[in-house]
């Protein structure tokens, strides 16, 4: 972040207590025009979800939109059509953070091991993330998720391979965080219930909750960001403004600290209101249809 976008800030964050809306935005947009670390790729459209099969021509319109603002992107699949993001990010100049979806379904799982394993001999994938929050979720053991990482790992040699889950998932499996060459930490004040004044200091906690783990590895936020609609949880309040000053203090902490964060989400996704309440829709910077929320 240049100099330009830098407003006074404290251990807790940027003080917004004298901008206006039009000033919180004119920050919000000069950071994002600058350009951001990486963001998490939603390329699913309306009346779209996982399993879905999706297009080369979709995925070139959702990154028309997103590429002169961000240097990396995160997927989450590499089936149904996934597996071709991180190639046609390559084309647009943009590194590729590739994710191999795990779950209970073993078949599945063969299938999204093998894609990540095809996308990273054809040399698109700069780092991979085996796996999602399957610890979180209780899908699959410590010791199943370290023998896939090692299988990745021996198929496409030099290529870092970590594993994504919640920050203190690495402090409960520390197998786990043996295994990874990277931490992917995924970092979420709001999921916790704090409000946003105090947001920044616990994303900071979480931060280094997992560096803790990690025992000097490479630390990552591979996810992190705040709804501006839907319902609260418990003291964390989605709103517009709420959503860009937990923006602005995650890119500018990140910017001051040199780490390396990945925004949820580019896109909002309607589909996600099944597993997370109305709330799950609405993460994006862009809405549904493509448009810039914040302006």
């Amino acid at each position: 972040m240049s100099s330009k976008s830098r407003v006074r800030t404290s251990l807790a964050g940027v003080d917004f207590s004298s901008m206006t809306r039009d000033e919180l935005y004119r920050v919000f947009n000069k950071i994002l025009a600058e350009g951001i670390h990486g963001i998490s790729f939603s390329v699913y459209l309306e009346n779209q979800a996982p399993g879905t099969k999706i297009s080369a021509e979709q995925i070139r319109a959702r990154m028309n939109i997103i590429q002169p603002y961000v240097k990396w992107i995160r997927s989450f699949s590499c089936v149904d059509g996934n597996e071709l993001i991180p190639g046609i990010a390559h084309e647009y100049g943009l590194k590729t953070l590739v994710g191999a979806w795990l779950g209970t379904d073993e078949e599945k799982n063969e299938q999204e091991i093998e894609g990540v394993i095809e996308v990273a001999k054809a040399g698109h994938a700069d780092i991979i993330a085996v796996g999602n929050e399957v610890l979180l979720r209780g899908d699959l053991s410590a010791e199943k998720v370290v023998d896939y990482m090692d299988r990745v790992k021996r198929a496409v040699p030099g290529v870092p391979v970590g594993y994504v889950d919640a920050y203190y998932e690495f402090t409960l499996h520390p197998r786990v965080s043996e295994a990874c060459d990277i931490i992917f930490a995924n970092c979420y004040p709001f999921w916790e219930g704090y409000p946003l004044e105090h947001s920044l200091l616990y994303l900071k906690d979480m931060y280094h909750h997992a560096m803790r783990a990690g025992k000097g590895k490479r630390i990552i936020i591979s996810e992190t960001g705040w709804p501006n609609r839907g319902s609260a949880e418990r003291s964390a309040v989605p709103s517009d403004e709420n959503a860009v000053k937990y923006f602005i203090n995650a890119f500018q902490w990140a910017a001051d600290e040199g780490i390396e964060v990945f925004y949820f989400s580019s896109f909002d996704e309607t589909w996600k209101i099944a597993a997370e309440g109305d709330v799950g829709a609405y993460w994006g910077l862009w809405d549904k249809d493509g448009h810039l929320k914040y302006q």
